[in-house]
């Protein structure tokens, strides 16, 4: 499974990097980092979770 950032959408609200903080961070200009975008078995509950609060719908899973 892979994470998609639409970066455009990204609006910094961090609520991704509270719900998945192994696989996600926002730098110090509020731009997210993708720590790794192909997610493995045991992470998948944690890039679900990211996925789901995103308030603005930034991220996907595929």
């Amino acid at each position: 499974m892979k994470i998609v950032l639409n970066r455009p959408r990204c609006e910094g609200h961090g609520l991704c990097e509270e719900a998945a903080p192994t696989l996600m961070h926002l730098d110090d200009d509020g731009e997210l980092v993708l720590h790794q975008e192909e997610v493995g078995d045991a992470d998948v509950p944690l890039a679900q979770a990211a996925v789901r609060v995103c308030p603005v719908a930034a991220l996907r899973l595929a």
